[in-house]
């Protein structure tokens, strides 16, 4: 009888492809905490005010990296076509209040990877359930890593009332395929949530590379389709 193969377990496999990796592009594990990191909207508000080096958000949305990069691809555009664009020209030079707050929990809380919860309402998606002690703020959270998003999820508001006042609230007309959503709901559907997660994003910020297309085997953007 053959005797088995030798095979190596996964946990020896990942830590000879990081090494392997970081020969090439050098970076430190993520510091995580043995037990959730999880700072709510207000204190992050707090954290960013009492910082004062940008204008927190308050009942808006964090202002991103991506979009301070699609802003700097923008304007660059107007110059050279973006595949002319250098590989290493994803990092914005301005500071978003995303990466500002993860600044800022690293240094306060010794943590890369930590959870932003409680986001306004105003800045999520209508069907996101607000919070039970103050509905200008909503049951939905980001995951971070190294200063920017990573992970987006929340609870959904599983009421067909309560769906219905909040498609009027954010000033959203009910056509037929809404209709349908709302009646789904009339039916019975138990308290629900789901998230989405980026793995190229994962793997990018993880390995803190100066570019997502690095973690992507087929990266694509708008004049880079085959292969």
């Amino acid at each position: 009888m053959p005797s088995p193969p030798n095979l190596r377990s996964p946990t020896s496999i990942s830590r000879s492809e990081l090494a392997a990796i970081r020969t090439q592009f050098p970076s430190e594990k993520p510091r995580c905490s043995a037990t959730p990191t999880v700072i709510h909207w207000e204190e992050a508000n707090a954290m960013l005010e009492a910082d004062g080096v940008v204008e927190p958000p308050g009942f808006e949305d964090l202002s991103t990296a991506q979009a301070e990069l699609e802003q700097s691809a923008a304007r660059a555009s107007q110059s050279r076509r973006v595949e002319e664009l250098p590989l290493t020209s994803s990092r914005p030079t301005a500071l978003a209040q995303e990466r500002r707050l993860g600044q800022l929990v690293a240094e306060q809380c010794g943590v890369d990877f930590f959870f932003l919860d409680r986001f306004p309402s105003a800045a999520r998606p209508f069907y996101t359930m607000p919070a039970a002690d103050d509905e200008r703020y909503s049951n939905s959270y980001d995951v971070f890593l190294r200063g920017e998003e990573i992970c987006s999820g929340a609870q959904r508001i599983h009421d067909a009332a309560m769906l219905e006042k909040a498609i009027m609230g954010k000033g959203v007309a009910i056509g037929p395929a809404l209709e349908t959503y709302i009646e789904s709901m009339r039916y019975g559907m138990p308290p629900h949530g789901g998230a989405g997660i980026g793995l190229e994003r994962l793997v990018f910020l993880y390995l803190n590379l100066d570019n997502v297309r690095k973690a992507s085997m087929f990266p694509r953007d708008p004049n880079r389709c085959s292969p």
